[in-house]
């Protein structure tokens, strides 16, 4: 492989920092680091570092920005728009944080954890647990992705209904800027109105302002109450009226509410081992309904009892099922976060991450069907996700029989159907996902233009040699 322009000796500099065991430079160890789960991007790189340290982070981005190389943190790759993605044929090294796994501390008393940024969002979840307390982010990928990624991502997942994103989640930051500067901003207060919030600035960023190696994260009570129900529906509008219904009889109790088409049950059943269809009939629309509670078992049973039954009574709800284990509950969850994966067996799928107005979810999924369909005849929609707060993971499988290439190949066209009508509907084109490359000149074309400045202003404040994960979020010329 090309060091596209660093120097062997450069090369043999930034190894030193860490050692030459956690200095990467076959290409049979970077080449699971080139190449994001969807296949979508692959890069190219002479180099993958391993620091062990804040420390050690420090000196690489101070040879970094003395030398003018570009540097990708990585976390768990489980990015979904390429931004943990190297650029082709260009001389970026790859920081990994795999080593900095730590959970540093736990304080149940005032609910925080403390953790290095290569934590592993499973073993936070862990530990949290081992104390007698919740973090409640949850996602499919948590047992390989990393909080310093969910961070960066501002990731959502299934419970931000109830707890919000990451952004909600998390206290403070340890951050190594481009210059090796190293910020500690590990507070652990809830109300610290003391100028800028320099940590809202590196949540959401994508890695391209500095590299978060430490937070304080949020912890709550563990639920004492935990009800999980699977109910079948005859619409998208039937889903919104159930989901307003829920609301007002649970509050904050409601801490999931998940909608799924027919054809997502279907794929899911078929290709993902274990899941099952807990209803004898099917319904061209369901929703998962998650109740947690405080105080006891009885409340929650009692909260999902009276959004079923009221369910029934108003026409909305056709059939249900209640979890009656753990078991069954974490059964009906795993369907919900299969849906994706399923669609890989199916052929090509082009995937959008958007969100709308909770209110305009039902003209949306209207209009985008009629829209996808007109554009793609025999085109599979399946479009599921978290109706509580609006984000839809709207994606599409070719239709049967089609060249999976040729298909790929519109992927463009479909984005600009999709995302029109998300913006006609006051929507995001990145609901959780975050931009990377992949919608990176889209976000430039559909912002405004001062908004995009704002943002080319802040990059240039933090890393005006622009060695921080380039060309990722937004385009910038040093």
């Amino acid at each position: 492989m090309s060091s596209a322009g660093i120097s062997p000796d450069l090369l043999d500099r930034f190894a030193a920092i860490v050692g030459e065991k956690y200095a990467l430079r076959s290409e049979a160890d970077l080449a699971p680091h080139l190449i994001e789960n969807r296949g979508l991007y692959h890069g190219s790189s002479p180099l993958l570092l391993k620091p062990g340290s804040v420390e050690e982070i420090s000196d690489i981005m101070k040879l970094a920005t003395e030398t003018g190389t570009a540097i990708v943190p990585q976390t768990g790759n489980t990015g979904l728009v390429g931004g943990q993605t190297p650029r082709t044929d260009q001389a970026d090294i790859i920081l990994s944080l795999e080593r900095m796994t730590r959970i540093r501390d736990v304080d149940p008393v005032a609910n925080v954890l403390v953790a290095d940024g290569g934590a592993i969002l499973a073993d936070v979840q862990k530990a949290a647990e081992a104390h007698g307390r919740l973090f409640p982010l949850s996602l499919g990928s948590e047992g390989s992705c990393r909080i310093g990624g969910n961070l960066s991502t501002n990731a959502g997942g299934t419970a931000v209904l109830a707890y919000g994103n990451m952004r909600q989640l998390c206290l403070g930051l340890e951050v190594v800027l481009p210059t090796g500067e190293i910020w500690d901003g590990l507070r652990r207060l809830k109300k610290d109105n003391t100028g800028y919030d320099l940590r809202d600035l590196f949540i959401g960023a994508e890695g391209t302002l500095g590299i978060i190696t430490g937070a304080v994260l949020k912890l709550f009570p563990q639920p004492l109450g935990h009800q999980v129900a699977f109910a079948g529906l005859h619409s998208v509008e039937d889903a919104l009226a159930l989901f307003n219904l829920a609301a007002s009889l649970c509050g904050t109790s409601l801490t999931g509410f998940e909608l799924m088409p027919r054809f997502g049950v279907e794929i899911t059943t078929r290709h993902i081992e274990g899941v099952r269809d807990p209803l004898e009939a099917a319904y061209p629309w369901y929703v998962l309904i998650d109740i947690s509670t405080s105080d006891s078992a009885e409340t929650a049973e009692r909260m999902m009892n009276g959004v079923l039954e009221q369910g029934f009574e108003a026409g909305l709800v056709q059939d249900a099922a209640i979890a009656a284990s753990v078991a069954q509950q974490k059964a009906i969850w795993h369907m919900r976060e299969s849906m994706s994966d399923a669609q890989k067996p199916e052929g090509g799928s082009i995937k959008h991450d958007v969100s709308v107005p909770v209110s305009k979810i039902p003209h949306f999924m209207a209009e985008a069907e009629k829209a996808v369909m007109a554009a793609m005849p025999g085109a599979r929609i399946c479009a599921f996700g978290h109706m509580g707060d609006g984000n839809i993971h709207y994606n599409i499988s070719q239709p049967i029989g089609a060249d999976k290439a040729a298909f790929i190949a519109r992927w463009r066209e479909m984005n600009h159907i999709v995302h029109g009508l998300v913006l006609a509907h006051g929507g995001s084109i990145s609901a959780e996902h975050g931009i990377g490359q992949l919608k990176r000149d889209e976000l430039a074309a559909i912002r405004p233009a001062i908004e995009i400045e704002l943002m080319r202003r802040i990059k240039r404040a933090f890393d005006p040699a622009n060695i921080m994960n380039p060309g990722k979020v937004v385009s910038f010329d040093s």
